[in-house]
């Protein structure tokens, strides 16, 4: 059976977890809008520069040169943007599946725990359902590490 105590240390450890979470959560969510920020500042930079480009045109031969050469540098651009928001957001899943993995380890433990206090202080001819209890959270660890 869980003490009082047992119950406010486990209510605590889950509210830590979800803050820690929510922590990284919002970690990937600055790097994004810093990133985004500035992709913007470049991109308005760029949009500045490129117009000045553009009054200083003498004929069509020179516009058509000057657009040609914006192509390029907007494909790697974009490139480099895409490569920038690919490793923001797997760097988020990674520290949010390792933390879910590490509670999910301790859920185990303790679940385990349970099941073992429970098999010491089981009444006498109680062994059939404690070695279903001990199997089927057997099951259930195998189906999740199935899963991973």
């Amino acid at each position: 059976m869980l003490t009082a105590e047992q119950l406010m240390a486990s209510h605590k450890a889950n509210i830590e977890t979800l803050f820690g979470l929510t922590h990284k959560a919002f970690e990937g969510v600055e790097k994004l809008v810093e990133l985004n920020v500035q992709a913007t500042k470049a991109a308005l930079a760029e949009t500045a520069n490129h117009a000045q480009a553009v009054m200083g045109v003498k004929d069509a031969q020179e516009l058509l040169a000057l657009q040609a050469g914006l192509v390029q540098p907007l494909a790697e651009k974009t490139a480099a943007y895409s490569r920038h928001l690919y490793d923001i957001a797997t760097a988020a899943g990674a520290d949010l599946g390792k933390t879910f993995e590490a509670q999910t380890a301790d859920a185990q433990k303790k679940v385990l725990g349970l099941v073992d206090s429970a098999t010491k202080n089981a009444p006498a001819g109680s062994e059939t359902a404690v070695a279903v209890m001990k199997s089927a959270d057997v099951a259930a660890n195998n189906a999740f590490e199935s899963m991973q």
